[in-house]
């Protein structure tokens, strides 16, 4: 008969999420994964897995948590505020704790050697679900006339998905809200005007 757990996988799994944040995959150790939860390792193994499968689970709260704003802006009624929303959100979400700057997705990939190729992977592929996504509203937008047709729906979402990612890295450099708002508002300043 097994032993039951003796910790909330919950707290345990927020706990994990936080030492990844700050630290990185690679840059993230047992030790810190088990410091950090108070659960030994054969614990954290039992309910979550191995160090990979348990990064997998906190990126997954992290984007329950933290990205929703993603999936929200391509709801709003035009590009421009599409767009708005993402980089709003990107510069609240990388700079709304200071203990964690950027984003656990960018700084997870950011240094991840041929060992962590699995996850890097992942990292990649969650990055460009959100950039098609983005691209599909962007087409919708033209087909609306709220983009002109001459815009490249594809190099549009992967600029604005570049500059979302770029507000992570400064924000993890020491960037403030004030900086990545600024650097939203220019992009919004530029951003295509509809069609006459």
């Amino acid at each position: 008969m097994g032993r039951r757990r003796e910790f909330n996988e919950t707290e345990a799994l927020e706990a994990a999420l936080s030492v990844f944040w700050q630290k990185g995959y690679e840059g993230s150790s047992f030790e810190d994964l088990t410091e950090a939860t108070g659960v030994a390792r054969p614990g954290l193994y039992s309910a979550f897995g191995n160090k990979e499968a348990l990064f997998r689970k906190a990126l997954d709260l992290y984007e329950s948590k933290h990205m929703g704003f993603m999936a929200d802006a391509m709801d709003e009624p035009t590009s421009l505020k599409v767009v708005e929303r993402i980089l709003r959100g990107s510069a609240n979400v990388h700079t709304m704790d200071s203990a964690h700057p950027g984003c656990l997705g960018i700084n997870g990939a950011l240094a991840c050697s041929d060992d962590a190729e699995p996850i890097r992977q992942e990292l990649v592929r969650r990055r460009a679900a959100t950039q098609l996504a983005l691209r599909r509203r962007l087409e919708r937008a033209q087909r609306e006339r709220d983009l002109p047709s001459s815009v490249n729906s594809t190099d549009l979402a992967s600029f604005v998905m570049a500059v979302s990612q770029g507000m992570a890295v400064q924000a993890k450099a020491g960037a403030s809200r004030k900086v990545l708002d600024g650097l939203a508002n220019y992009v919004l300043s530029t951003w295509p005007s509809p069609p006459r």
